[in-house]
This record gives structure tokens, sequence and C-alpha cells, in this order.
């Protein structure tokens, strides 16, 4: 069941769904409070880099050198979550291709 959508910077809806919710709590319970946060790093990313398998990695910075990353998946007709976490480190994720970037 779809619990939220949000809007990526590529301009496609991002389904966050609840049987991904309960994986990203269920491996990252710190992030419990924070669907909103995840959707808006979607929307709103300071860094959108390219993942290994076709997906994206979707960055906002937290606090300091502390980071939110949201991996998700666009297709033709929409998109969809598939995971998220916090680092602090962050040297693996800069070495990635950046797609997008607020940031010039």
């Amino acid at each position: 069941m779809i619990i939220a959508t949000t809007i990526s910077v590529n301009k496609v809806k991002i389904r966050l769904t609840d049987e991904r919710w309960k994986h990203i709590v269920l491996l990252h319970p710190g992030l419990v409070d924070s669907q909103s946060v995840i959707l808006s790093t979607v929307k709103n990313p300071d860094y959108v880099f390219a993942g290994g398998g076709g997906e994206l990695l979707a960055t906002s910075k937290i606090f300091g050198n502390h980071y939110i990353v949201v991996v998700y998946k666009e297709t033709s007709k929409d998109g969809f979550t598939i995971t998220a976490y916090e680092t602090n480190d962050t040297k693996w994720l800069f070495k990635k291709k950046i797609i997008w970037s607020r940031v010039s």
C-alpha cells in the first residue's frame, strides 16, 4: 500500500510503500520519526548520486558531516523508494557520479 508520494528532481512521482517504510524503520530505527525528512530529501536534495544498479541516491545534510541518504528508482511511469539511512561516512558517497547538485 502506498503511504506517501513525492516528486523527484527529475519530476518523477516517487512512491513510499508501507512495506518499504517498515523495512526502513526496522533496519534504521532512528528514522522512525523521519518520514517527512525522507520525502523532502527526494524532493529537495542537496545532491543526487548514481547508484551501481540504476538506482539514485538523494542526499541531504542533516548537521555537520551527517547526511540522510534515500535510495530510490525511477521508471518511465513513476518511481519508488528502496531504502533510507543516515551516514557520516561520506568518502564512498562523494566518489559516486553526481547526477544533480544544489551546490554549484
